[in-house]
């Protein structure tokens, strides 16, 4: 029998109207982003459904919303009867995924989240850095280039993604001098990312430490579903050792591709991506599933009711 996963999107996801149905009809969902709006002291409503993206891209305000959002359609989704056997996210996805797991509250997964944008942001402001995504481009090759170049004080390794998508952080001249190397040998492309700052790299580890001393009185419990992270790519259960891996992802990068080969060693035959857009959705493909496996992006309700019909009801959808 095959087997489910949850994936949680992270920064890149986000789109102006996101959730738009849950402003209208799920005063839980409105009580979480009021929640991060008295502690962002943001009208995080009005940003979300109307801009501006300039604002909105914001980590600190950003990243509540998109958790917000996640937790918003899970709650659909379960209610609905689909439950999963491993959940994950990518990047601030993480965040979501303990709340989705049980190791944190609702709340305190919008509460961590807010933080953590609120550190990353105030890290990044620090720096002329940003992040540029490597494509059509196997990371060997990628770190074959950054070994020669021999910059790392201003250029890293941010995600594997996919075998062919590779992220990088680092200071706006230097991934310049990358893409133009890339240029010279003719080979892939480079495309910026719209975030506010380098992410999953050593230019934010201000962000890092103090989100570790910040997090620290949170009681974080046993995931109640098996929960896999981005730093090792395996099933994590013991909760301080989630705390530590949490934390040491702000500056550790998000070994994605490695995820998706430990789903499909599990027999994992249908994933829902829930949350904003359908990032997610495209790197399950890239990362070689078969097409056998169902993919669902539920990132509004009639995406909750698509998946419910043809995982729960397949008669009804034949």
């Amino acid at each position: 029998m095959g087997k489910t996963a949850f994936l949680f999107p992270g920064q890149g996801s986000q789109e102006i109207g996101m959730g738009r149905d849950l402003f209208k009809s799920d005063s839980y969902f409105q009580s979480l982003v009021e929640f991060a709006s008295d502690y962002t002291r943001e009208d995080l409503k009005k940003l979300c459904l109307k801009g501006p993206e300039k604002t909105l891209i914001k980590s600190r305000y950003l990243q509540p919303l998109l958790s917000a959002v996640s937790l918003g359609y899970l709650r659909y989704v379960r209610e609905s009867g689909i439950e999963a056997d491993f959940v994950l996210g990518h990047s601030l996805g993480e965040i979501t995924a303990l709340g989705a797991t049980g190791v944190v509250d609702d709340k305190e997964t919008i509460l961590m989240a807010a933080k953590r944008g609120q550190l990353m942001d105030a890290a990044a402001e620090k720096c002329d850095c940003t992040m540029m995504a490597v494509i059509f481009v196997p990371l060997e090759k990628v770190e074959e280039i950054l070994l020669e170049m021999n910059d790392p004080d201003n250029i890293s390794l941010a995600n594997d993604n996919a075998p062919n998508q590779i992220v990088l952080s680092g200071s706006r001249e230097t991934l310049k001098r990358f893409t133009e190397r890339l240029k010279s040998e003719n080979i892939g492309r480079c495309m910026n990312i719209v975030v506010s700052g380098p992410w999953h790299s050593h230019f934010i580890q201000s962000a890092r430490e103090e989100f570790e001393v910040w997090a620290e009185p949170i009681y974080f419990k046993k995931p109640h579903t098996d929960l896999i992270l981005n730093a090792t790519a395996k099933v994590e259960a013991h909760p301080t050792t989630i705390k530590h891996l949490i934390t040491w992802q702000l500056t550790s990068p998000v070994y994605w591709r490695e995820c998706m080969e430990t789903l499909k060693a599990k027999g994992v035959d249908t994933l829902l991506e829930i949350g904003s857009g359908r990032v997610l959705s495209g790197l399950v493909r890239v990362n070689g599933f078969p097409k056998t496996t169902a993919v669902y992006s539920v990132n509004n309700l009639r995406g909750v009711e698509n998946a419910v019909t043809h995982i729960l009801k397949p008669e009804q959808s034949s």
